[in-house]
């Protein structure tokens, strides 16, 4: 029998037991933007609903060294819902079980790749218009996986990621990273990583990323080089980025480029949080990309979004 997400999600809520719901915790966010959109066309209006989710994750203990540990994750569009079920507006992100314990983690499915994870928090504006994606290879979840995650070692951490053949198109792919620090910035002071891919998605990739605050400015900053697996043209690129908290106000900025053989491609954007709480804030920003090769795009958008 076949299920559409949507159906799917319905059934892993109706299935879980009084136990399970106890063990496990519920979340999600809603994140919902109207913007003016320009991409070499002329600009029109579209309302988005950018990486909006809802997930399951949790554990339990097998033993007094070992947990099983799980996550079903589901992007919801929250925008283009189609009411006569053509389009399912449910689609998969991370979703895996695997097991932790003195060794560290490793879990099996669909996830993450150790260099996008450690990216940390240094795109201020990822899953809307100028996330890094846009310019860089690299961010990628991908089926087939078996990531392993160590403890934290003096505030170090290795994330090794296995992408199975059949979910690149080709041959094995393998992504490594090794982190210091804390993304969130809380138990340390600076949050750094060097990453690299084999293969992944065809690209051979290499990342190094920092952020740091100083003076009550949170400040990012990340390089990356890029080329086809099987050969081609490499690229380079950094990405700068920096925000500033005035109570409940934060004040963002984000610049990034990539130079793909002389042909140059970037991207700016400034915008602006008002957090009511931790879980709700209303947001406005403004992205432009300038592409030698293609048009230029300019997005101005102001959205909210709520957390749970």
């Amino acid at each position: 029998m076949k299920f559409a997400p949507s159906a799917l999600v319905a059934a892993i809520i109706s299935g879980l037991s009084f136990n399970a719901i106890a063990d496990t915790s519920i979340y999600g966010k809603a994140n919902v933007t109207m913007q003016s959109s320009d991409e070499g066309e002329g600009s029109f209006t579209e309302i988005k609903s950018n990486a909006s989710r809802l997930g399951f994750k949790g554990s339990e203990k097998l033993s007094d060294s070992l947990d099983v540990v799980y996550k079903l994750e589901f992007q919801v569009d929250v925008t283009d819902a189609d009411s006569k079920g053509d389009d399912d507006n449910i689609t998969a992100r991370n979703q895996y079980v695997g097991l932790k314990g003195n060794f560290g983690q490793v879990v099996v499915g669909r996830n993450d790749t150790a260099l996008k994870q450690a990216q940390g928090k240094v795109d201020l504006f990822s899953d809307l218009e100028a996330d890094i994606k846009s310019i860089f290879k690299g961010e990628n979840r991908l089926g087939n996986t078996v990531t392993y995650t160590s403890n934290s070692f003096n505030d170090f951490k290795v994330i090794a990621t296995y992408i199975a053949e059949d979910s690149t198109d080709g041959e094995n792919g393998y992504s490594v990273a090794l982190t210091y620090g804390d993304t969130g910035l809380k138990k340390s002071k600076v949050f750094a990583s060097i990453a690299a891919d084999s293969d992944v998605k065809g690209y051979d990739i290499v990342r190094a990323t920092v952020q740091t605050k100083l003076a009550g400015v949170k400040l990012g900053a990340m390089y990356q080089t890029q080329e086809p697996a099987q050969g081609g043209d490499d690229a380079d690129g950094f990405m700068v980025s920096a925000s500033y908290a005035i109570d409940k106000t934060v004040l963002k900025a984000q610049y990034q480029t990539m130079d793909f053989s002389g042909e140059d491609r970037s991207g700016i954007t400034a915008g602006v949080d008002y957090k009511f709480n931790k879980n709700t804030k209303l947001f406005g920003f403004y992205t432009k990309f300038d592409n030698d090769a293609q048009d230029d795009k300019d997005y101005l958008g102001v959205g909210i979004e709520y957390k749970f």
